[in-house]
Order: structure tokens, then C-alpha cells, then sequence
């Protein structure tokens, strides 16, 4: 078996893909989220860890591989300390070097965030090129993979979380509320309201930065989200051809495959 790690600001996703012969299988067989916690400690994660296989009925003996993509650098070596500890593996982890199929074309590979690069090695992967990933996570992001495959770049906006955490820290009367589809755009409370701005807004705020995009690329790429809230926004983007919530994890384990190559 082979566990993909995907280390997030907000939550930690894992995911376990089996083996068929010399290759794991699409699609993992389980999954499971935590909340990311800087103050957690290296036995305290890997406790978790153990626990996720126990109550999944998982025998630790299967695993054979581990690979990671953490976008939190003091999360990276904890869970390498912790993995080795208590899984008894070496953790593989996803990065511009390790990333040999993937040819980025930033002015600095290095500051390609390491989801992004899984990202964009399983939209390529999948779906051929050009192709477009949005990734609705803390941060909105935006990647662009050219037709030969090419990470070309992207776009960085702040997450309707974050807006939503912001309005209300930065305000005396505006409370936080759960983001979702109002059932108007013109609210008749407080709350409505700020559902329709944080909807619309973030609808709207997609719908222009692919307009630009797509001009900019000069062709018609295919457009996949993923994330934790792309359910919600991507519905509403015609454009978006599919919602793939395992998206970073099958490109942490294709990384990891094309690395032994």
C-alpha cells in the first residue's frame, strides 16, 4: 500500500492507494482528514496515524510507501520523524526537485507550492493539455499546465474562508458564517447578506480570472477543481468541466511513481 499525504493549512488529507503489480491503483481506498495543528508533536501525529490504521482494520505490515506534499515546512520534518517512528518508513517528499515530470516554468520552481505541483501532475496526467486546475483550499489558487505539460504558471487569491475569518475579526457587528449558496442575492438579514457576498464574490472572482486565463494561454484548456469547497463554487462555473476531490493525492502518488523511473 502506499499512503499520499497532503499537508494543508487547514487540514491534513491522507489517502491509501493499493498495488496492482509494480503500480498503485487510481482512485485511494481510503481517506481521512485532520485538522492541521501546529502544536501537535511527533508522537502525538503518529499516534494518529496508528490509530487510523487500527480503526480501519488496516495491517501496518501492507504499507510500503509513504509521500507527501505539505505546504507547511514545520509540519514537513515532524511528519518525516513521525512516519519513520511509528510507520516504520521513509517519507518521499513532493517537491521542484523530486517533481521530475513536471517541468515548471516559474521564474523560481522553489516557490511553487508542492500541492500545486501534485496538482498539476494529475490534471496533466488525466486530462491531457491544456488544463487549468482551481483549487479552493485556504488559499484560491489557480495553475496552468500548457499543452506539452508545462506548469506555466497560476494565480494566488485569498479563500472565501479567509474573507469570511477577516470580515468578522475586522468588524464590531459582522459575525462569521458558514459559506454557502444563498437562496437570493439580495439577503434579508446580516447573515444573508454576507453569504451572498462571499458566494457571488467568489463565483464572480473565478468566472474573471479564467476569462483572463484562457486569453492569456491563447487556447481552450480544460478547467478541474478541487479543494474543499469546490463543490459548492465550481457548481455554479459552467466552464469546469469536473469536481475531483482526490486530485493532490492521485498527483502525490504519480509523482512518487514517475520519481523511481
Amino acid at each position: 500500500m502506499l499512503l499520499a499525504i497532503d499537508i494543508g493549512n487547514t487540514n491534513i488529507t491522507l489517502g491509501m492507494f493499493r498495488f496492482e503489480g509494480q503500480k498503485s491503483e487510481k482512485g485511494p481506498v481510503n481517506i481521512w482528514r485532520l485538522a492541521t495543528s501546529r502544536n501537535m508533536t511527533e508522537d502525538e501525529y503518529g499516534s494518529k496515524l496508528l490509530d487510523l490504521f487500527h480503526y480501519s482494520m488496516l495491517e501496518l505490515s501492507d504499507l510500503k510507501v509513504v509521500a507527501c506534499a505539505s505546504v507547511v515546512p514545520g509540519l514537513t520534518g515532524l511528519f518525516e520523524s513521525a512516519v519513520k517512528k511509528y510507520l516504520k518508513n521513509k517519507m518521499f517528499v513532493v517537491s521542484h526537485e523530486t517533481a521530475k515530470k513536471v517541468n515548471i516554468l516559474y521564474n523560481d520552481p522553489a516557490e511553487v507550492g508542492a500541492d500545486r505541483i501534485a496538482n498539476a501532475a494529475a490534471a496533466y496526467h488525466f486530462y491531457g493539455g491544456p488544463v487549468i486546475v482551481i483549487d479552493f483550499g485556504t488559499a484560491t489558487t489557480f495553475d496552468c499546465i500548457s499543452k506539452r505539460g508545462e506548469y506555466v504558471g497560476g494565480v494566488i487569491a485569498p479563500g472565501p474562508g479567509i474573507s469570511s475569518e477577516s470580515l468578522a475579526r475586522r468588524t464590531a457587528r459582522l459575525p462569521m458564517v458558514e459559506i454557502a449558496k444563498p437562496v437570493r442575492v439580495i439577503g434579508r438579514s446580516t447573515v444573508g447578506g454576507i453569504q451572498s457576498g462571499l458566494y457571488y464574490g467568489y463565483v464572480g472572482l473565478v468566472k474573471e480570472i479564467l476569462s483572463n486565463i484562457k486569453v492569456e494561454m491563447r487556447s481552450k484548456p480544460v478547467i478541474i477543481a478541487t479543494g474543499g469547497l469546490a463543490g459548492l463554487i465550481a457548481g455554479a462555473v459552467k466552464d469546469v468541466k469536473a469536481v475531483v476531490p482526490e486530485l493532490t493525492l492521485e498527483g502525490i502518488r504519480l509523482i512518487w511513481e514517475a520519481s523511481r523511473r
